[in-house]
């Protein structure tokens, strides 16, 4: 967004990256920290011990079908691809009794059995990374990722996927509210909560319902007023054509014309709001102005995130 002089945005799914990372790095007490880095460890040397050698991997077949487990491959983690460590660890998780079965008939490698606490630990974290993972994975598909989806992201973060819950525990509960704690400070600066509203309030699905009373008025009161101005075209620093001025009214057809936008019903949440507005555009064509901008922002958007998904988001199976 910086080549056409808009606002930064980072990327949401390294933006969450680095909240995970940071939530690891700042556990307290530093044992608790220490504990989290055992844990891993013995998780990636137990996935390299049966990476590199097939006669385990073949008594791992066998110990899954006597268990009545998943036949599935361990997976490695690659630390270019974001998501990867959790997903090793889940499946670590998974397969943990057939694992240890193998281990434990292995002389040379016994060591390698996880304690309890080691698999205790590593549960814990991945009942707080876990869906988080599945999450960014739905954010995946080019059809539906957009800016407009971020407030409600945060919103759904903060009130279900990474409040604490009863009967977590304690290691839970801190990575999750240090998750939280980064993304909600990250993005509650001025400048990023303008457009991530502005953003919302123009898609058809969510309008003010993720808005906070005051900013909702706000934003309202902004939008009407940009529109009357420059049509907005002080939040994405982007000249409008001249021939867009002529669309514009006085102020209170475009208050009447927003009004009446935001008390219209919406599509579904699972539709796509740049197919609603080409249908809508004509019964709201100085509100669409906005959505304009916000198409060619998501257009940008959507290239971005998904070669970034299909590089980092892809889990790497041992063959």
């Amino acid at each position: 967004m910086e080549l056409n002089e808009w606002e930064r945005l980072q990327c949401f799914g390294h933006r969450l990256q680095l909240a995970i990372e940071n939530s690891l790095k700042n556990l307290t007490p530093t044992s608790t920290r220490q504990a989290v880095e055992r844990a891993v460890g013995v998780c990636k040397r137990v996935v390299s011990a049966f990476s590199n050698s097939w006669k385990r991997r073949r008594e791992l077949a066998k110990a899954q079908a006597a268990l009545g487990l998943p036949h599935h491959q361990l997976i490695t983690e690659t630390p270019t691809r974001w998501g990867s460590r959790q997903q090793m660890v889940a499946r670590f998780l998974e397969q943990e009794k057939a694992l240890s079965q193998v281990l434990l008939a292995d002389k040379k490698a016994r060591h390698l059995v996880p304690s309890w606490q080691d698999v205790s630990i590593l549960d814990s974290l991945n009942k707080a990374l876990g869906p988080l993972f599945e999450f960014t994975d739905a954010l995946s598909g080019e059809k539906y990722v957009s800016v407009s989806f971020l407030k409600p992201v945060l919103h759904l973060f903060n009130d279900q996927i990474l409040s604490p819950k009863e009967g977590e525990t304690e290691l839970t509960k801190a990575v999750k509210g240090g998750v939280l704690k980064y993304l909600n400070e990250k993005y509650d600066d001025a400048a990023t909560n303008n457009i991530l509203d502005m953003a919302t309030l123009v898609d058809p699905r969510f309008k003010t319902t993720y808005l906070r009373e005051n900013r909702a008025e706000y934003m309202k009161n902004r939008a009407v007023t940009e529109l009357l101005e420059k049509t907005l075209a002080s939040y994405f620093k982007k000249a409008v054509p001249a021939s867009a001025h002529t669309r514009l009214g006085n102020r209170e057809s475009i208050e009447l014309e927003v009004a009446m936008y935001l008390q219209a019903p919406g599509p579904a949440s699972e539709a796509d709001p740049l197919e609603w507005w080409k249908q809508h555009e004509q019964l709201n064509e100085h509100v669409s102005l906005v959505m304009l901008k916000i198409k060619r922002t998501t257009e940008i958007c959507v290239i971005v995130v998904q070669v970034v998904m299909d590089h980092t988001f892809k889990y790497t199976p041992i063959q």
